[in-house]
């Protein structure tokens, strides 16, 4: 190589070396910073932003134990509906020849997913129980290279099973880019769903997504409740797994309830052709899902959170491969909050819902769900840098000095102190009420021992991705599945 072209594949080196490690730099900056200027403070100022850290917390927990408190009626009718279909010996409202025509797509990228698309290809194949000739099952995949025997053996699932499709998706280097070149293929179906590779879809959960469409022709896309069922792979997958009952199962319905919005968070979603067709998938986004999601939702139309759609998923086994997942959550999360804020106070325009209005209710939703919550991070951080400014300032000589040092400086701490706890706790026992088969009581108590951590961690990763989008960070970082 000559010199100009090794001093050209340097800098490009170097360049990628900056990028990668200035966000850390970035963060590591500002926890320092913000430490070393508490300790500056005056009683005065630190009283004040003592109280205003601890409100805060109290709003995030009144939020969340408010959501959790109306996920109970979708949970109580979501179980209602399981046993009149028992009862009925499984007899679905739907007649089999006036069900809707359903793509089933499950998006792959290779090679990263090599181990298991052979698996759960082969399972939605058999497995999902659903009239074949009105679903077809589509593995969309890319990859830069040939992978081989494998790509053979995929094909070949067309020629054993009549309702299947193997589509390798040409100079594609995301999933956006995956499914945007499926919406160009004219299918003919009436509902598109989504699986990432990784999930194993419930045999009824196509079926119990398509009886939503069939009794509500309002509904746009259905939204389903993901588990975890690795969960006892790790104590950090059974503390996702945790984490993913409290989110599908209480969260996402609650809010749903609470604000008059639903979302499509990515997997184990169904959209009605047409509008998915419309939208597309932004490939600029490192979230397309959530980006997608809002887009719907900015134009009027009705997502809905069922608990019955279930599908099983791999939660990562080790901490770097949750950290890169969740970093390229968190970017992709501060690039849609950013794009959309203005849903917040502006008027939606779309000619398919010409009467639609936004309400208020559905603003703050908007503003709680983009703009409360990316502010949250810096809230929950500069509350633990304070902290540890009394630590460093006034080094606890017992832990029962410490205990007071860090909930009880001030008086009306104690009440926002065990109000947040009480609605914690809340939180957490609802969430014991509809915990998969996949979770322990022994799981949400460790996950309720270690939330205050969990919490410090969520936000420094949260800053940590918009530290990332301040440096225009772009790589679309796959999860390695195995």
């Amino acid at each position: 190589m000559t010199p100009p072209r090794l001093f050209a594949s340097a800098s490009l080196k170097l360049s990628a070396l900056i990028s990668d490690w200035t966000p850390f730099g970035l963060v590591a900056s500002y926890f320092i910073f913000s430490t070393c200027l508490y300790m500056y403070c005056s009683d005065g100022l630190i009283a004040i932003f003592w109280f205003i850290y601890m409100c805060t917390n109290f709003y995030i927990a009144g939020a969340t134990v408010l959501e959790a408190f109306m996920s109970i009626a979708p949970c109580r009718e979501a179980r209602k509906i399981v046993t009149q279909a028992e009862e009925k010996g499984w007899l679905f409202p739907t007649a089999h020849s006036q069900l809707l025509i359903l793509d089933l797509l499950i998006v792959a990228y290779l090679p990263n997913e090599k181990d298991i698309i052979m698996d759960r290809a082969i399972y939605a194949l058999e497995q999902i129980d659903y009239p074949r000739d009105k679903i077809r099952i589509t593995i969309l995949y890319n990859t830069p290279k040939s992978i081989e025997p494998l790509e053979t053996e995929l094909h070949r699932l067309m020629d054993r099973y009549s309702h299947a499709r193997v589509i390798k998706v040409p100079n594609s280097t995301s999933k956006a880019d995956n499914l945007n070149y499926f919406f160009t293929l004219d299918s003919g179906s009436d509902l598109i769903a989504i699986y990432d590779c990784d999930h194993y879809p419930h045999p009824n959960g196509p079926r119990w997504a398509v009886e939503r469409f069939c009794a509500d022709p309002d509904i746009d896309i259905v939204q389903g409740r993901c588990v975890i069922f690795n969960s006892r792979d790790s104590f950090l997958t059974s503390m996702i797994a945790v984490e993913f009952d409290k989110i599908y199962a209480v969260s996402h319905p609650g809010r749903a309830t609470m604000w008059g919005f639903g979302l499509f968070c990515g997997s184990n979603g169904y959209w009605r052709t047409s509008l998915l067709r419309d939208l597309k998938m932004d490939g600029s986004m490192l979230t397309e899902d959530i980006d997608s999601a809002l887009r719907a939702f900015s134009r009027g139309s009705n997502t809905v959170h069922d608990l019955n759609v279930t599908s099983y998923e791999l939660a990562p086994t080790t901490f770097p491969a949750f950290w890169k997942q969740r970093l390229r959550w968190a970017q992709g999360w501060a690039q849609a909050s950013m794009k959309h804020a203005k849903m917040v106070y502006n008027k939606p325009h779309d000619p398919l819902h010409l009467n639609y209005n936004r309400s208020f209710t559905a603003r703050f939703g908007v503003l709680s769900l983009l703009l409360i919550r990316e502010a949250s991070y810096y809230l929950v951080t500069q509350y633990t840098c304070l902290v540890l400014s009394f630590v460093i300032t006034k080094f606890p000589k017992s832990a029962e000095e410490l205990w007071k040092l860090v909930y009880f400086q001030y008086p009306v701490s104690q009440w926002l102190f065990i109000i947040s706890i009480i609605c914690l706790i809340a939180t957490l026992w609802i969430t014991n009420q509809v915990k998969s088969e996949f979770v322990s009581r022994k799981m949400i108590i460790i996950f309720s021992i270690q939330y205050p951590f969990y919490l410090v961690l969520s936000a420094t990763i949260g800053l940590y991705g918009h530290a990332r989008q301040v440096v225009r960070y772009s790589s679309w970082n796959p999860t390695a599945r195995n």
